[in-house]
């Protein structure tokens, strides 16, 4: 993007059953729990927060990892053993813009991989491997995975039927879904390119954003747009599984498209292609699509956040999407607004956001535009789906909030824990500093904090 933009400076909120909250002016309705000073994320490298608990019951943590103003890398780390909360530095001054944030991986032998990159100006990803297992606080020195072209989202998975690998998914060769196979970090935290880099998928479009997830088996589920859907109208959204055992592309019913090795697969955006493929296409709509989430449910089958933008990018749909082993079943939720944030005529396609709930795909969070005590205001709305993908009810998560609940999400492996649901409440005006808003200037005008919500 080479827009003249202005920094992100919001505050990033933790659902919380159990723990006590603080009285903190102007935080959303229900009180919260301090976190962190200020931070912000994307929502295109994931994991970007994660629990993580062991058999033996001696590691019981959860992560959360943000950039800040001043393009410090952070994570917090939560003990509920010990009840501490420690913030880490994982790098200090690194890019000032929101698409760098961390991604996590717990490794076999329990210690935590922290991945990073810079936005799409640099030919390589950053890494560090916790010490001890389980434990950010005690992060060893970082390290450079260098590749031949710029990166960013590093979205990392470990299966169990290929537990001795890393794959690494990115968006990477020509701006498009990437992929490599990786070694294990060796005892000097080093790790080899064993398999690729490459590139999965070629679009008509310049730019496909990807959302990535695993059965944690032997499958990565792949979900991809024709383009930005600022160039693109209209923006098909398509679906795909990579199969670690073959390396091969196939659509959803498990046709192979491709062996990814030999080349891409091609897709665009015609009815002569949806007719050809009609299996790999989710949603081949007017108007612009883009994507928030994907998940699985009890069965496998893929369920996708997803989101319809009007030809002029004022009015966001919010929809549901979920394969019911015949077709994709498109539900529409609700209308969303338009671009959350308070800079005009810039990222009209910044919808507020969505969160699928992994351990219970028949939950959804929803960012919406309600009137409330204090006008106008994005709150977060959870939604829930019966098993045939239809609204059953909806209830309010946050209410009457001073400033915009945004970009929720649901931490990973977290279902029985007090720490649950993320977000970010504040101000946002773009994804990076510039010379118009410095973050000088920026840091005088807001107060940021993080939060841990009570809620239930």
């Amino acid at each position: 993007m080479k827009e003249k933009i202005v920094w992100i400076f919001v505050v990033l909120y933790l659902c919380s059953f159990h723990l006590n909250a603080q009285n903190v002016e102007n935080n959303p309705t229900g009180g919260g729990y301090q976190v962190a000073a200020e931070g912000a994320w994307c929502w295109f490298a994931d994991p970007r927060a994660l629990h993580y608990e062991n058999k033996e019951g001696t590691i019981n943590k959860t992560y959360i990892g943000y950039i800040d103003i001043h393009g410090n890398i952070k994570a917090m780390q939560y003990d509920f053993q010990k009840k501490e909360q420690e913030e880490v530095l994982i790098r200090s001054y690194f890019q000032p813009d929101d698409h760098n944030n961390p991604t996590f991986l717990v490794l076999p032998d329990e210690r935590i991989m922290i991945f990073y990159s810079r936005h799409t100006d640099e030919p390589c990803f950053y890494y560090r491997v916790s010490r001890i297992p389980g434990d950010i606080t005690t992060l060893g020195e970082e390290k450079r995975i260098e590749t031949k072209n710029n990166t960013t989202y590093p979205s990392p998975f470990i299966l169990s039927d290929d537990p001795e690998h890393i794959y690494l998914c990115w968006r990477g060769i020509g701006w498009h879904p990437t992929i490599a196979k990786l070694s294990l970090p060796d005892d000097k935290d080093e790790v080899d390119v064993v398999w690729g880099p490459y590139q999965i998928v070629q679009s008509t479009g310049a730019r496909p954003y990807a959302k990535y997830m695993s059965n944690g088996k032997d499958k990565i589920y792949l979900t991809y747009t024709t383009g930005h859907p600022d160039n693109e109208l209209p923006n098909f959204l398509y679906f795909n599984y990579i199969d670690i055992k073959t390396l091969q592309l196939t659509d959803v019913r498990g046709t192979v498209l491709s062996t990814i090795a030999d080349g891409t697969f091609k897709v665009n955006k015609t009815g002569d292609y949806a007719k050809q493929y009609p299996s790999t296409v989710v949603d081949n709509p007017s108007e612009r699509d883009w994507v928030w989430q994907i998940a699985s449910d009890r069965n496998g089958n893929p369920v996708i956040a997803m989101v319809r933008i009007s030809d002029n990018k004022e009015s966001h749909d919010y929809y549901y999407a979920k394969w019911n082993g015949h077709e994709w079943k498109k539900t529409f939720l609700i209308n969303a607004g338009g671009h959350f944030h308070q800079t005009p005529n810039l990222e009209k396609c910044y919808s507020a956001g969505m969160a699928i709930d992994p351990s219970n795909v028949n939950e959804v969070y929803c960012s919406l535009l309600v009137e409330g005590k204090y006008g106008k205001v994005y709150e977060i709305v959870r939604f829930i789906m019966s098993e045939d993908g239809e609204v059953i009810s909806k209830e309010a998560v946050t209410k009457d909030s001073q400033l915009n609940n945004v970009r929720p999400y649901m931490i990973p492996a977290s279902e029985g824990t007090p720490l649950r649901l993320t977000w970010m409440y504040g101000n946002y005006y773009d994804w990076i500093v510039s010379l118009q808003h410095p973050q000088e200037v920026v840091s005088k005008r807001w107060h940021n904090l993080f939060y841990i919500l009570q809620f239930c």
